[in-house]
């Protein structure tokens, strides 16, 4: 036998779902792995349902994951005819029949019985091709018995299958026949897809060796070829143990990339959902992941596709990055503006930053980055981390400012004093702190207490890089202007405050010695 064939056949309904995206990954693994191929089939016989750009997402998807195939995209749309010669033979073989049920008149027949599923209404009514779907004559005896690498022998009774539907009363072909004539003429070796494919696999049986047998005839199918052998990986599901849905939970590709996960993380989260290496670790490098795949490895349980877990890797992933690379791949969320326009992808689903591009200055980023790095889990989060930075003036999370200045009785005594020391110490990180440290005791305050309402007043939230960096990468007079705007921001919610309130007097008193409304 030659080098294995495998392929991913994805239906362009929507985004990139991570499941496909796994299911991607395993073939694309063991093609690695054993010198094969990896090819894309795009299933968009559905013409009501597919659209040209859910395919470029699929192709766009697996190049950001560095899954490129190698063979493809081919389309079953433009194999119409190649399907049309298959249900010829087998029409001709006997085995397909048509029949001109609507789903009601089948519910209505086969309400009472104890085995849902069609009732062969129309097996004996000789019903013409034309016009008809045309159902699959599923022998009365018997099993097929489906060899699968990852859940072992599972057996299906012909008697408990119903005659499934091959292809619409307008000729289009259905899945189960277009993927087994698809798999035979690209001479596939392994079909590894979802688990929820696994009553599916039966039919393709009964079809592939209908065709062998059409395939001895003069229907101009060609020879009869082996089966290929069957792996169906397990279900992924949420927190609540239920299998991922595009309606319930967050399962788009596209959307965790514009995220600012990196695609090697993601890439090696989503190997360890229903495998993991020998070693059982679970940072692995792809070199790792392809020398030590097996599908006799996949564990047929059901995965939890845990988003916590996978952010927590991708926080791991950036950090390890060097910190010119860190800064490189930034730049689609700091500058997507410019990196659009240079023909470069930028995302699409997140705000644009808060500052004029004019104002993005990459030297002080620059210098910023490491703080930043060590402090982020994904590359969206970088913009609102230096935005102090590029903004005339800071960006107020209210609650920020509610909990570090308005609600706390001595943070504008604190802003006050912190203005005074920082007019005439030495501008750097190290003279900073050691001002605060000196306001703060004045205040009796530790030095964590002391800096959470300079925080906000200079950088509008209570997290951030460290503190003394930012302002020492401000500069003196950018820091003193945002100290005072807070004073002054502060005296107005005091004489804004209901009479009695706790932000009265106290902090009235302090910004001049008004005590508030009474």
């Amino acid at each position: 036998m030659g080098p294995p064939r495998v392929r991913l056949a994805p239906s362009p309904t929507g985004y990139f779902h991570v499941g496909t995206a796994r299911t991607a990954l395993f073939n694309w693994l063991f093609a690695r792995r054993h010198g094969g191929i990896f090819l894309l089939r795009i299933e968009d016989t559905d013409t009501e349902r597919n659209r040209e750009e859910w395919v470029d997402g699929i192709i766009s998807a697996l190049a950001w994951l560095g899954m490129a195939p190698d063979e493809g995209p081919s389309r079953q749309s433009e194999r119409m005819e190649r399907y049309g010669v298959a249900l010829d033979a087998l029409w001709e073989a006997g085995l397909l029949y048509g029949c001109d049920c609507t789903r009601e008149q089948v519910v209505e027949r086969t309400k009472d019985r104890p085995t849902p599923g069609y009732d062969g209404h129309c097996r004996t009514r000789r019903l013409p091709r034309e016009g008809n779907a045309l159902r699959f004559r599923v022998p009365s005896e018997g099993e097929t018995v489906v060899h699968d690498i990852v859940r072992g022998v599972v057996t299906f009774r012909h008697d408990a299958m119903e005659d499934f539907v091959v292809a619409r009363s307008n000729g289009e072909p259905l899945f189960v026949l277009a993927n087994c004539v698809d798999d035979r003429d690209m001479q596939i070796t392994h079909v590894i897809r979802g688990e929820e494919l696994l009553p599916s696999a039966p039919k393709g049986i009964l079809i592939w060796r209908a065709l062998d047998a059409a395939a001895e005839g003069e229907a101009g199918w060609g020879e009869a070829t082996a089966l290929p052998a069957w792996a169906h990986l397990p279900t992924l599901v949420n927190e609540q143990r239920k299998k991922l849905s595009k309606r319930r939970d967050p399962v788009a590709v596209e959307s965790y990339r514009d995220q600012g996960y990196l695609p090697e993380a993601m890439r090696n989260y989503l190997a360890l959902l229903g495998w993991s290496p020998p070693a059982g670790e679970e940072k692995v490098p792809v070199a790792t992941m392809i020398e030590t795949f097996a599908l006799e490895d996949v564990n047929h349980s059901p995965a939890f596709f845990d988003i916590k877990k996978m952010a927590h890797m991708n926080g791991e992933y950036i950090r390890d990055l060097p910190i010119d690379e860190f800064v490189d791949r930034a730049r689609p969320w700091l500058e997507p503006a410019a990196e659009a326009a240079a023909g470069r992808w930028a995302p699409q689903s997140m705000p644009l930053p808060p500052w004029r591009p004019e104002r993005y200055d990459g030297a002080v980023f620059r210098r910023m980055a490491p703080l930043v790095q060590e402090r982020v889990t994904t590359m969206g989060e970088i913009p609102a981390m230096v935005d102090f930075l590029f903004l005339d003036t800071p960006a107020m999370d209210e609650q920020s400012w509610e909990k570090a200045v308005r609600r706390d009785d001595g943070a504008v005594a604190l802003l006050r004093s912190a203005i005074d020391a920082y007019s005439s110490c030495r501008w750097d990180a190290g003279s900073l702190r050691e001002a605060t440290v000196a306001v703060g005791e004045a205040a009796g305050r530790k030095l964590a207490k002391a800096q959470a309402p300079i925080r906000v007043a200079v950088t509008g939230r209570t997290v951030g890089p460290p503190l003394f960096e930012s302002l020492e990468e401000l500069g003196r007079e950018r820091v003193v202007g945002r100290l005072q705007a807070s004073l002054d921001r502060a005296g107005e919610s005091v004489a804004a405050a209901p009479a009695g309130g706790q932000a009265g007097g106290a902090v009235g008193g302090a910004v001049g010695g008004n005590p508030g409304p009474e």
